[in-house]
């Protein structure tokens, strides 16, 4: 009685990791799929952090990044359907005891802001980060551990057909968002959010607290020192930073400019405050953007200089390249600067097309998605892409769980149909063995 009893609870613990670590996996898959972009830069980040991004080709961190995706999904499906156990659990297991000392890293000398593991959907701290792995780290062991008391949903038979379906869904979901945009978009320039508005300070509200630092050198000897202790002119100065001494309310939108390249004006204020539409191109590298759509986006230019309407182009390349941009491509548009990781927060595609109106984003687009002469066949007001696209992220969340778990769920039906049909037709060659012996 008492092994059973032990045994009884020894399957309740093993099963509430295995569904905790596997709803995570799960969440922390499909978010880095919806935004490989994101998760793209934020590799690049560890990359420089450690310098090593000279090293590493774009291509193949790319792909890192949709792989990483994909086996975190996998997993985490792996294991909240209690299927391939000998390969989920010591891949979790592995992950996490890769994960939790990297984190730590990062929580103790802070060279990323925080880890990305769940992209911008949720953002931690490094600290939080840490506490959260040391969790799932104990909560994989215990399922290593203990592969055998994992419970299974699907069979031995169609297991198979769970783990294929899985890992061609997230490849596709993950291409489908990289090569247009990402379905949900967890970023502050989303559809629909007026840029003047979430760049502003609420009433009342508190702003963050910096307090300046200076590194200083005397007789080989290295001190930091703020305001109110500065030395003499005796020590060498070596550099300075800024330190956040108490968190407050910051802005979603913070960096956000548009400097001339022509007149070295900024004119975002004039754009957001421009009541007629304006198309704004983000082109955050012009060196690296894509130019094979490039005429339909000189046609949107010739339209907006015929209906009246601004067009601007935004990089953050250098005057050189922008001028080499132009003469390759025949652009006739004015160009603007911007800060590179705000380009990149915009829209994840180089280049991207916005349509903004009084500051508010109503439409963006792709550069495989971009409107041709039949979507731009009248003034904007008379057209449908001239109202603020309806984005519904419950509604498309809806969409992708059911293009996932309904095939999923036919397979389960058809699984526990065809071994209560075995079942039956066991019992019943079992009882025609058992008449005829009977007789």
């Amino acid at each position: 009685m008492e092994t059973e009893r032990r045994h009884i609870v020894e399957g309740v613990v093993v099963n509430l990791c295995r569904f905790v670590l596997g709803a995570t996996f799960v969440f922390s898959g499909f978010v880095k799929a919806v935004d490989p972009m994101g998760f793209y830069y934020k590799v690049e980040d560890y990359l420089e952090a450690f310098g090593l991004v000279e090293w590493v080709p774009s291509i193949l961190i790319l792909f890192f990044c949709i792989g990483l995706a994909a086996v975190e999904f996998c997993v985490g499906v792996f294991l909240c359907f209690g299927i391939r156990r000998r390969v989920a659990t010591p891949v979790a297991f592995l992950l996490m005891l890769v994960m939790t000392p990297l984190t730590l890293y990062l929580a103790l000398f802070n060279p990323v802001s925080d880890c990305g593991c769940f992209g911008d959907a949720w953002v931690l701290t490094n600290w939080e980060t840490f506490g959260k792995n040391v969790v799932l780290l104990l909560a994989a062991w215990v399922v290593f551990k203990r592969p055998k008391r994992i419970w299974r949903f699907v069979s031995y038979k169609l297991e198979w057909m769970v783990s294929l379906y899985s890992f061609l869904f997230i490849f596709v979901f993950s291409f489908y968002c990289l090569a247009n945009l990402p379905v949900l978009d967890f970023r502050p320039y989303r559809i629909g959010v007026n840029i003047r508005e979430a760049m502003e300070m609420p009433p009342g509200a508190k702003p963050s607290v910096f307090e300046a630092r200076f590194i200083l050198e005397k007789d080989g000897k290295r001190r930091e020192f703020t305001l109110e202790d500065y030395p003499d002119s005796t020590w060498t100065f070596i550099e300075a930073r800024s330190v956040l001494v108490e968190q407050g309310y910051e802005p979603p939108i913070q960096n956000f400019a548009m400097r001339s390249v022509e007149t070295g004006e900024d004119i975002a204020e004039k754009v957001l405050a421009d009541t007629n539409y304006v198309f704004l191109l983000v082109v955050n590298r012009v060196e690296e953007a894509d130019d094979g759509n490039i005429d339909l986006v000189n046609e949107i230019y010739d339209y907006s200089v015929e209906h009246n309407y601004a067009f601007y182009a935004l990089t953050s390349s250098p005057r050189d390249e922008i001028e080499l941009w132009s003469d390759r491509t025949g652009a006739e548009y004015p160009f603007c600067l911007g800060e590179d990781t705000e380009l990149k927060t915009i829209i994840r595609s180089n280049p991207g097309l916005l349509l903004l109106k009084d500051g508010v984003i109503f439409r963006k687009w792709s550069d495989n998605q971009l409107p041709d002469e039949y979507d731009l066949s009248a003034p904007l007001d008379q057209l449908e892409i001239g109202q603020v696209e309806n984005v519904n992220d419950l509604r498309t969340i809806g969409y992708v769980l059911l293009w996932f778990f309904v095939p999923l769920a036919l397979v389960v039906a058809l699984d526990l149909a065809v071994v209560r049909r075995r079942e039956e037709k066991a019992k019943a060659k079992q009882r025609q063995q058992e008449d005829s012996l009977t007789l």
